[in-house]
């Protein structure tokens, strides 16, 4: 039997991971979470820990795992998060868990790693790749903090070559049932652009995030790898598929709102997203098909379309 533990597994991609991974021959699945599950699934362990405390070494040398998935992060603060408090989970338990892994043996860990680590920046090349550094920007904590992730990442390769390593830089998530700041932008009236940009997306759907997680339990493949469906849709081409109209503002006219609207609460983006919008990190998803050997099974608009038949369903 193959022992796989996975951190973050009462999120939304951690329990499907889990159900996914319980449901393999050969698999035993243990589940760490500092959250309750949404259901207990027969055959799987379940631990309940904070990620930046010393009881993850135990529960790590307890069930003595041969992989760790690690998807335990904070997406989508909520309203009274502070930054310093993502860092302790995001880079603080990240560390915390590779300490573990090594002091216990582990074989592998998978890491779930996001395109935002390659930053917001005007001059990213139109299709990024696995070589292509990880500038992810200060001023946007998800992304500065996945970029110290790989960072740390990087050092453990070098200093600590026994513990495999699969990095997923992800792509925007998509499922029938996701809903993300991402997706509450598609769900406005009209849908902001900014002016001179495209804003290209890059939709992954969630059952292929899984998909490659489950395969890189056993791949003899190891390595850093973009997660994402083939092409891309541009804010205008999803505004059409949403029978919406795009208003066009300039990036410093937006900048200015949101900076004045944030405080009061009248809206969840701050200034610093204008760039999120503006340049938005394209993944080029060739090395995770040619040499990591997963396809996934649908592209960008063919997720896209799922996510949006799925949205009118349910308010029909």
């Amino acid at each position: 039997m193959t022992r796989v533990l996975v951190t973050g597994s009462s999120g939304y991609l951690g329990s499907q991971v889990v159900s996914a991974l319980a449901a393999q021959d050969g698999i035993e699945v243990a589940a760490l979470d500092l959250r309750e599950p949404a259901r207990r699934l027969p055959g799987v362990a379940y631990e309940s820990a904070d990620i930046r405390g010393a009881e993850v070494d135990a529960i790590v040398g307890r069930h003595r795992p041969r992989v760790v998935v690690h998807l335990a992060s904070i997406v989508t603060p909520g309203k009274k998060s502070k930054r310093e408090f993502e860092f302790s989970v995001d880079v603080g338990g990240t560390r915390n868990l590779l300490e573990a892994c090594l002091t216990h043996g582990v074989k592998r860990i998978i890491v779930s790693s996001s395109g935002a680590a390659y930053g917001y920046h005007a001059d990213n090349p139109e299709w990024l790749t696995e070589s292509d550094p990880v500038r992810g920007n200060f001023s946007f904590a998800y992304s500065w903090h996945k970029r110290l992730v790989e960072e740390m990442l990087a050092e453990y390769r070098a200093s600590q070559p026994q513990l495999e390593q699969i990095v997923f830089r992800i792509g925007t998530i998509l499922g029938a049932t996701v809903r993300n700041q991402i997706t509450d932008l598609f769900e406005t009236p009209r849908l902001i652009a900014i002016r001179g940009s495209d804003s290209p997306f890059v939709f992954i759907h969630d059952q292929d995030v899984v998909g490659a997680i489950v395969r890189g339990v056993d791949s003899p493949v190891t390595g850093i790898f973009n997660v994402a469906g083939d092409d891309k849709l541009s804010i205008h081409e999803i505004a059409a598929r949403l029978g919406k109209r795009c208003v066009v503002l300039p990036a410093g006219l937006l900048q200015a709102a949101l900076w004045l609207l944030k405080p009061l609460g009248l809206t969840q983006y701050g200034p610093e997203q204008v760039d999120f919008l503006r340049y938005r990190p394209v993944l080029d998803n060739r090395r995770l098909k040619e040499e990591f050997g997963y396809l996934p099974r649908l592209n960008s608009a063919e997720v896209f379309e799922l996510w949006r038949a799925s949205r009118a369903s349910r308010a029909a």
